[in-house]
Parts: C-alpha cells; sequence; structure tokens
C-alpha cells in the first residue's frame, strides 16, 4: 500500500502537473472504483482545482464549488499520468482500456489513470460536497512529522498496543503502513511487539527520532529518484530498505538474517540481534 512517502510524493507530482487546471470530467471503468452516488461525477466537470493534499493514506483534489474528489489507493492501486487524451476518429472518447484500469480524471494538462493489480478491487474513488463530508473520511491519525515529541509519545501512550500495530493504526498515526512501520522500528532498535505503555522515556525518544528520519529520508529519497516526472515505480519493496520485504537477506547493521513473522493478514519483517535481544519471535501466521 502506498504510504506517507510514496504518498508525499505522488501529491507533489499532482500538484505540479493539475494546480489551477480544469478537470474536464470522471470516467469510471467498472462498478467497484466509484463509491458514492452523490453528487454525480457530471458535477465535478469544468470546475478548476485548487488544492490537491494527503489525508491519511487517501489523496484529495480539491474543486472549485467545494468538491472534492478522494482516491484511496488501497493495497494495490497505483496512479498513471498520460499526455492530454485524444478522441477516437469519430470525435468521441475511446471506450477501450486495459483490464486493470479502474477509471481515469481528465484534466485540462492531462490524464490521472488509476489501475490496481490482481482481482479484488479495493483502491476506491468518493466525490464529496464540503468540508464536513471530507471530514468523514479522516481517520483522525496524527501527522509524524508535523507533532512535537509530547504529543507522539501522549498518542501512542493513550491505548496500549504493540508498537507495529499503534504505528500502522490509521486512528493513532497518520500514512504509516506495513512497510515503513518495518523501517522504522529497525532504526529504533525496537521489537514489534513491544506494548506501547511500556515504553521508557528513552525508548520513546528513540522511535519519535526514529519515525521522523525515515519517513524524511524516504521522502527526499524518492524525490530524487522522481525529479520533475511523475512516480511511476511506487512498490513497498525496495532494496533499499533495511529490513522489509528482506526476509532471510542480511541485516545492513549487524549482517544476521532478517526474520519474518506472520499474523493476521499482515506481518512483520525485523532483526532477531538488532531489535529483539536475538530472540526470534513466535509465528503466528
Amino acid at each position: 500500500m502506498p504510504e506517507l512517502p510514496d504518498l508525499t510524493i505522488y501529491v507533489e507530482a499532482l500538484r505540479r502537473r493539475v494546480l489551477g487546471a480544469t478537470l474536464l470530467g470522471i470516467r469510471v471503468f467498472g462498478p467497484s472504483w466509484l463509491r458514492t452516488v452523490e453528487p454525480r461525477p457530471v458535477e465535478a466537470e469544468g470546475r478548476r482545482v485548487r488544492g490537491v493534499q494527503r489525508l491519511g493514506k487517501r489523496i484529495v483534489f480539491e474543486l472549485d464549488g467545494d468538491l472534492f474528489v478522494v482516491l484511496h489507493l488501497m493495497i494495490a492501486g497505483r496512479l498513471r499520468w498520460r499526455a492530454p487524451r485524444k478522441e477516437s476518429a469519430a470525435g468521441a472518447p475511446s471506450s477501450r482500456h486495459p483490464k486493470n484500469e479502474l477509471g481515469a480524471l481528465d484534466f485540462s494538462t492531462g490524464t490521472l489513470v488509476a489501475t490496481e493489480a490482481g482481482t479484488r478491487k479495493r483502491a476506491t474513488l468518493h466525490l464529496l460536497r464540503g468540508e464536513a463530508a471530507l471530514a468523514e473520511h479522516d481517520p483522525g491519525g496524527l501527522e509524524p512529522l508535523d507533532c512535537s515529541r509530547d504529543t507522539f509519545a501522549a498518542r501512542l501512550r493513550a491505548s496500549n498496543h504493540t508498537v507495529k500495530r499503534a504505528l500502522t493504526d490509521p486512528h493513532i498515526f497518520s500514512g504509516i503502513g506495513n512497510a515503513y512501520s518495518d523501517e522504522i522500528l529497525h532504526a529504533a532498535r525496537m521489537s514489534p511487539f513491544k506494548q506501547t505503555q511500556k515504553l521508557t522515556d528513552g525508548e520513546l525518544d528513540r522511535l519519535y527520532v526514529a519515525t521522523r528520519d525515515t519517513l524524511i529520508t524516504w521522502c527526499e529519497r524518492l524525490r530524487a529518484e522522481t525529479g520533475d516526472g511523475f512516480p511511476e515505480r511506487v512498490t513497498a519493496f525496495r532494496a533499499e530498505m533495511a529490513v522489509h520485504g528482506r526476509y532471510r537477506e542480511a541485516c545492513p547493521r549487524c549482517g544476521a538474517p532478517v526474520q519474518r513473522i506472520a499474523y493476521a493478514d499482515n506481518e512483520a519483517n525485523y532483526c532477531a540481534p538488532c531489535q529483539t535481544d536475538g530472540k526470534l519471535l513466535a509465528d503466528r501466521a
């Protein structure tokens, strides 16, 4: 699933392309993508784009007239930018499209295509009217790059979860998912299953710094990789990552093999010597 660094780069690239542009139309290729009935997509046509922002793991387009287009890519959703689309020889838009395409937003400056790999279509589009309707789509998680250390600590200690769960809970923190939580916890030298209410002040300091440093580093890395282009290689598995997706590969800090445990529909990747005093955690798959 695209997380805070990936979504930040998406938003920056989209701002360069669509701020001030006109939304010409919304095309829906399958029944699962558009999840709202009112307002109708035709009501968004001809409206100017006033802003593009990230809301948790959602991308929000603000249009004239207090309308909002909200994209949630879920796990396998991705975005592609295309030059302004051409009409068919008969003068009407072509209805043909690849099977992995969910729909498209046509702007006066180009077309944003939403795709999703696999057969389980989870990515969504909502068309909303008004700030109140938009607020209902905000999970309420704390922005990890905008909060102080004390606010960060208070949010963690407000309830007792494993630190891995707390970092990835959208109601607790905004934009962090499975991949970057693994990287944060490795940087903090912390077990993914340590309980949040048992964290010492020193551990909280370490986790706060690791969270900020990891997310900022990856935003900068992805920004440099993308340049003025559009991010076409959004993935949760990158060779530069320390532990995520690197099961049995060498930890870049100590050289021990990276371990993996599965639980529910998720998994955690960690280094035992660096994070759990050498203890192998039980696999609950």
